[in-house]
């Protein structure tokens, strides 16, 4: 099966292109063959799976981060899900947050090279987002709110480098935006949320690199992992710490839920964080396809 690694070098803020050389070289001495082909603007790693998918390849490594990952399976899928074939990803995490592959692991590149050298697979499944202009697949996370709202302003300070999500942080703080969404769960229950400054559709746990928004989620179950929190801005920040191990779904103000289908029922666009990427978009629905990926961890 042929292997192609797809290379963000701008990822990690430029780290990738420094640390490219020795994480290939340990795949070759591990005697993996795969091609290599490198990213040059936004959205070219989507153009290259599509591509590569196309010319036969099966079995991709994102080298990057979890945006790099995030615009291999958006190459791949909805063609891959079609044609009913179940392509394989591995990772080179050299990048910022690399949020999916801490589900298995802490050890970063050390864990990911030993997955791909030693073949190891296992099933995961994609998450697709209907909006009004298009489709998006994903396979970490999907945030409203207080999320979202960090990583996009977040955006607009690019040359403070990873400072730039710290002062985010405060800022969105300050301003503590809670929003209603209303929600139909597999076709059946319909929610509305009380107001709500976080609701996150997740297919793994962690965000961020290292927090753990969704602790309960599975990447293989087949459903997504809904978590919604209602608290207010005081409330918030001092319970905000135990996102990073997960206990914050014991307060009395978050509802955790599942679904295989969710239907938003949103009547404009809204700041939306998928899997690292922030995007303005009208949400429509949401919906798990079970095992239609294999990930290499």
């Amino acid at each position: 099966m042929k292997t192609l690694a797809i290379v963000n070098p701008a990822a990690g803020f430029g780290k990738c292109a420094k640390l490219l050389g020795p994480a290939l070289d340990k795949l070759r001495a591990g005697r993996i063959e795969f091609d290599v082909v490198e990213t040059s603007h936004a959205g070219h790693a989507t153009e290259i799976a599509r591509n590569a998918y196309r010319d036969g390849y099966r079995s991709f490594i994102a080298v990057g981060g979890d945006g790099t990952s995030f615009e291999i399976v958006n190459g791949l899928f909805p063609q891959a899900w079609e044609d009913r074939e179940t392509p394989t990803l591995g990772f080179l995490p050299l990048g910022t947050g690399n949020s999916f592959l801490r589900d298995f692991t802490d050890q970063g590149v050390e864990f990911a090279s030993r997955a791909i050298i030693e073949g190891r697979t296992r099933p995961c499944d994609v998450i697709r987002l209907k909006h009004r202009d298009g489709i998006v697949y994903y396979i970490n996370i999907l945030s409203l709110g207080f999320v979202a709202d960090v990583c996009t302003l977040a955006g607009k300070f690019k040359l403070l480098g990873p400072a730039s999500y710290g002062l985010a942080v405060v800022l969105c703080l300050a301003q503590f935006h809670k929003r209603v969404f209303h929600l139909r769960l597999d076709g059946l229950k319909d929610m509305t949320t009380p107001s709500t400054a976080l609701l996150i559709f997740n297919n793994s746990k962690f965000t961020g690199g290292n927090m753990m928004l969704a602790p309960n989620a599975d990447a293989s179950d087949g459903q997504i992992e809904i978590v919604e929190w209602s608290s207010n801005r005081f409330d918030f920040i001092r319970n905000f710490p135990k996102c990073y191990d997960g206990s914050h779904v014991g307060h009395p103000l978050v509802w955790q839920g599942r679904a295989r289908r969710v239907d938003l029922d949103f009547d404009q666009p809204i700041d939306i964080m998928v899997d690292g990427e922030v995007m303005t978009v009208q949400c429509e629905s949401l919906e798990a396809l079970p095992s239609a990926l294999r990930v290499m961890v």
